[in-house]
């Protein structure tokens, strides 16, 4: 198994920076189950770079699963890498893992996969998000089931930009929308890629706002409302920046 890793060498290269900066959001030797692990690259990750002793690499369809094999013997971590067929986190016992990590997935079927095994969920130490939409309800839906958010981050990536997180059981005091929206702790730290997305949106928002003028519909009056709000939110974010 050595062998072949020093083989094939490090996975780093294949891995985007939207994952790698996922993958170091995980408290260094916790057990990991990574859902959805898709050709597991992330999970090859994890354990080459020391962050996880063991993963547990899950994926719904068998396609991925045969992929994720080969690259875990062509890496040489049978040992370390366990592959398992689950939808969400049907597979996992509870206590299994001590952190979850999603990536990938919009926000709405990333909170599915983790309501539906409450007890699972319950036994779980941390969570690492990196959905692909409505990061907003992700955060509020943390916050509702009981964890708080330890640490964000963000990137910017052929062309698109991207929220990772960490949470962790516990309480905290709700925050206010423009954190909902943007990221309370994107937002305290003055991350220049929050700052460039809150100028590239606002640039969107006041062009669509300048286009809809001409429409005097309900639609159109109601479209205006939430961008004007979108807006009010933005300018918020970016004065605490």
């Amino acid at each position: 198994m050595k062998k072949r890793a020093e083989q094939w060498g490090s996975v780093t290269k294949l891995l985007s920076e939207r994952m790698r900066r996922t993958a170091a959001l995980v408290t260094r030797g916790n057990r990991t189950a990574d859902i959805g692990c898709d050709h597991a690259y992330t999970s090859i990750y994890l354990v080459q770079q020391g962050i996880a002793p063991r993963v547990v690499a899950m994926d719904i369809n068998a396609g991925p699963l045969a992929r994720a094999k080969e690259n875990v013997v062509k890496f040489g971590l049978e040992e370390q890498i366990e592959l398992r067929q689950s939808d969400g986190l049907s597979a996992l016992a509870p206590s299994e893992a001590e952190t979850v990590l999603i990536a990938g997935m919009g926000g709405p079927l990333t909170e599915r996969i983790l309501t539906a095994f409450p007890k699972t969920l319950a036994s779980i130490k941390e969570l690492v998000l990196q959905p692909q939409s409505e990061t907003e309800g992700v955060r509020r839906f943390l916050h509702r089931a009981g964890f708080r958010i330890a640490a964000e981050d963000m990137v910017s990536e052929d062309g698109k930009y991207y929220v990772m997180l960490r949470a962790e059981h516990g309480k905290e005091t709700p925050w206010s929308e423009e954190e909902y929206l943007y990221g309370k702790l994107l937002i305290a730290a003055g991350t220049p890629v929050l700052k460039e997305y809150l100028e590239t949106e606002r640039c969107k928002t006041e062009e669509l706002l300048r286009e809809l003028e001409t429409f005097e519909t309900e639609k159109a009056r109601k479209r205006r409302d939430e961008l004007l709000l979108r807006l009010e939110r933005n300018l918020c974010a970016a004065k605490k920046l």
